[in-house]
């Protein structure tokens, strides 16, 4: 199973492309995983907070492929814990989903065509993170999963 973890804007803080990056090492060993990040928009202060949505939208809805099971980290999104997580990812692994996409949105969240688009909504939290930190927390939770999966001793209930 492939995973591709898609976000609008970058990571900036060195803390947290280091954090990033170690857990992405670790990942190695259990998925292919692919990480885009989308560039933010330009001259934002003249666009709506609608117009914004829109136009990251067709950012992200042209690196989505027809097969692809798209899964948008938002708010609005079913909360789970670790091991939920670890069996959602190992249902979505036996049921052949051959390429799972999770996406974070812009400051806005997303526009409706990509609610649309999406085959499911997961929450990390009912608190609101910063987009930055959120992409460090995802990639750490799809690293504990795949130990949870595995039966390895990284996660303690």
């Amino acid at each position: 199973m492939k995973i591709t973890f898609l976000t609008v804007g970058k990571t900036e803080d060195a803390y947290l492309k280091e954090g990033i990056e170690k857990y992405v090492k670790r990942l190695k060993h259990y998925t292919r995983l692919e990480i885009i990040d989308l560039a933010e928009l330009k001259n934002t202060k003249a666009l709506t907070a609608e117009q914004q949505k829109v136009k990251e939208a067709e950012m992200i809805l042209k690196k989505i492929s027809v097969t692809d099971f798209v899964i948008l980290l938002d708010e609005k999104g079913a909360e789970l814990s670790s091991k939920q997580f670890a069996a959602y990812l190992d249902k979505k692994n036996i049921s052949a989903a051959a390429s799972l996409v999770f996406i974070v949105g812009g400051p806005y969240g997303f526009d409706e065509s990509v609610y649309q688009r999406a085959n499911d909504k997961l929450s990390l939290s009912r608190m609101t993170f910063s987009h930055q930190m959120v992409r460090l927390f995802f990639i750490e939770q799809l690293y504990r999963a795949f130990t949870i999966i595995k039966g390895e001793p990284y996660h303690h209930e």
